[in-house]
């Protein structure tokens, strides 16, 4: 079925694997950030408000490329009690009409916060030009999702302009990037045979299951978008833990599981993460044999953090989007998000 071009075109009505395979021209994308204030010397702490796939950039960047002020993700109506003149708030919202960001940003301008905005237009865009905050415009993708890498350069330019990235110019250093993504999609593409395609092999072992995504510190804002991916493109649903949690709680969990329930266990590893990490890994899979599912190992590909990052993270899009196939579904729409909105308005 996954072999069968005019099956996946038909399904995919709104080309969202043409999306992923395109998805490293967002590294490419420049913002100008018209009505910056280069406060940089006052800004103490940073505060990153978004919901869903407008966060995905925020928790991407606490593994690359690292902020080097206290930063927090907000994903809620309300903002940290800290917030204040010295905070650095950005508010984003893909679409540029979540409430629960609207709401977090006016709390933010009645602290005297120092704003910044993430959005491709809508309310918060508008909100932006009014007053004349910093706004970062982003391309049109379709959906928050889609977008990660677009809001992840985004991010870097607003904390490069602030002087607030651990690694310097990394707004610059994703530009960079984008070959490296180009050249790894290729192997994903729907033209790639099943029997040489890392995705559409992941796919089939997911399918009719509910995938579980682990990994370590550095690789765990790839297991969240893989549960996203999972979730909003399959509609099929997904969990995601981080080691070394994990063996603190969850771990023990599995033991009561027969190891035929309906679960496909994914180990996203990372030679880059703690030696201690790596061994938990290997001891976690030793004594949980038998008692589920053997885990699925993907090996980060790439020289560098954000490198294993990128890997990971196109791995899982095309992945869920092979999943929402085998599914029979068109894995754009999302249609019980948009009504659920709607039905809070009732």
């Amino acid at each position: 079925m996954l072999d069968d071009l005019k099956y996946i075109h038909d399904r995919d009505a709104q080309d969202a694997l043409g999306i992923a395979e395109k998805q490293w021209h967002q590294l490419n994308t420049v913002y100008d950030l018209e009505g910056w204030n280069d406060q940089a010397g006052q800004i103490e702490n940073v505060v990153f408000a978004g919901m869903g796939g407008s966060a995905l950039a925020a928790l991407i960047a606490t593994s690359w490329p690292k902020i080097n002020v206290p930063f927090e993700i907000c994903r809620a109506y309300d903002i940290p009690a800290y917030v204040g003149p010295k905070t650095l708030f950005i508010a984003s919202s893909y679409s540029g009409n979540t409430e629960e960001t609207f709401n977090a940003l006016a709390q933010a301008e009645q602290k005297g916060a120092q704003l910044a905005i993430i959005a491709s237009g809508g309310k918060l865009a508008d909100i932006a030009t009014e007053n004349n905050y910093p706004i970062a415009r982003l391309p049109d993708v379709g959906q928050p999702r889609f977008g990660a890498l677009a809001s992840l350069k985004a991010l870097a330019t607003i904390l490069d302009k602030a002087g607030l990235n651990g690694e310097q110019n990394a707004a610059n250093t994703l530009e960079s990037e984008s070959e490296f993504v180009k050249n790894i999609v290729s192997s994903w593409l729907p033209t790639v045979a099943t029997k040489d395609n890392l995705a559409k092999q992941l796919a089939l072992e997911c399918i009719g299951k509910s995938p579980v995504i682990y990994a370590g510190p550095k690789l765990f804002p790839a297991a969240y978008k893989w549960k996203i991916s999972f979730n909003e493109n399959a509609k099929n649903i997904a969990w995601c833990n981080a080691l070394p949690e994990f063996n603190h709680n969850e771990f023990l969990g599995w033991s009561s599981h027969p190891v035929d329930k309906p679960y496909a266990v994914i180990d996203l590893r990372s030679s880059l993460e703690h030696e201690r990490i790596q061994k938990r890994f290997e001891v976690t899979d030793r004594l949980l044999s038998g008692k589920r599912p053997a885990a699925h190992v993907i090996q980060a590909q790439g020289g560098t953090v954000l490198e294993h990052l990128l890997w990971t993270i196109a791995l899982g899009d095309f992945v869920s989007l092979y999943t929402a196939l085998l599914n029979g579904l068109n894995p754009t729409p999302v249609d019980l998000i948009e009504k659920f909105k709607t039905s809070l308005d009732d």
